[in-house]
């Protein structure tokens, strides 16, 4: 007897793949700005006396050598600062590599430029959206460790030509980094912040034998900086009220 072939059973679809969930803020790497802030709760701890020397500089080290924001969560545990970071962290999310569609106007606020020379922007002045950079066979700095944010999102295009061109931001910001380098250096810490509302830098560029170099200012903080301002119109209303 014969035996006829069966046709074989069709398959079931495969189901759709699910999207993958977004990375938990536990498992980022963490920037040397998020080991400066533990390493600030240990050195509070250790004053108010929560730790003892000893054990101030064994998680030191723990944090210097930590990989990820969940890493440096084990060393502020049992401490009280602990609650708040965490709280913060949770709510994190990155900033986007690139500016908002509309967000930044194609004219440049303001200018920049070293010609056979130097040129400086640093103190309390108010960032725009956009500005421009340009070293030729010069060097310019930008500092914004002590600058007004009136906007979330700054661009800095920044071209050097045989020249310099730094630029300095408070650690709290965050901050990206899009361009090159042709026989020259073109290097931009990226940064995140774990502030929401924190402002975004996006620093553009090209280095055609020159450098462009953008990172953060250790101890400089946008916070810094407001509740400074704060305080002298506070002093300002006092002295009015006194009159």
């Amino acid at each position: 007897m014969d035996l006829q072939k069966q046709p074989a059973p069709p398959q079931p679809a495969s189901a759709p793949t699910a999207p993958q969930p977004a990375p938990a803020a536990s498992a980022l790497r963490a920037s040397d700005a998020d080991r400066d802030r533990i390493a600030d709760i240990l050195r509070d701890a250790l004053a108010e006396g929560r730790l003892s020397a000893d054990e101030h500089a064994e998680r030191v080290e723990g944090v210097l050598s930590a990989k990820t924001v969940g890493e440096l969560e084990v060393f502020i545990q049992d401490l009280p600062a602990a609650h708040g970071y965490r709280a913060t962290a949770a709510s994190y999310s990155p900033a986007p590599n690139r500016p908002a569609e509309g967000a930044i106007p194609a004219e440049a606020d303001g200018h920049v430029v070293a010609v056979f020379s130097s040129a400086m922007r640093k103190g309390r002045w108010r960032a725009g959206r956009r500005m421009h950079a340009y070293a030729v066979f010069g060097s310019v700095e930008i500092d914004l460790s002590e600058a007004i944010f009136e906007y979330q999102q700054v661009v800095i295009k920044a071209i050097s030509v045989f020249g310099n061109v730094e630029i300095r931001v408070p650690e709290n910001v965050s901050l990206r980094g899009t361009g090159g380098g042709v026989l020259g250096n073109f290097e931009v810490d990226t940064l995140d912040s774990l502030e929401p509302d924190a402002p975004v830098i996006y620093v553009d560029g090209w280095a055609v034998l020159g450098n462009i170099e953008a990172k953060p200012k250790r101890g400089k903080l946008v916070a810094d900086i407001l509740d400074r301002v704060q305080r002298k119109v506070d002093k300002g209303l006092r002295k009015h009220l006194d009159r």
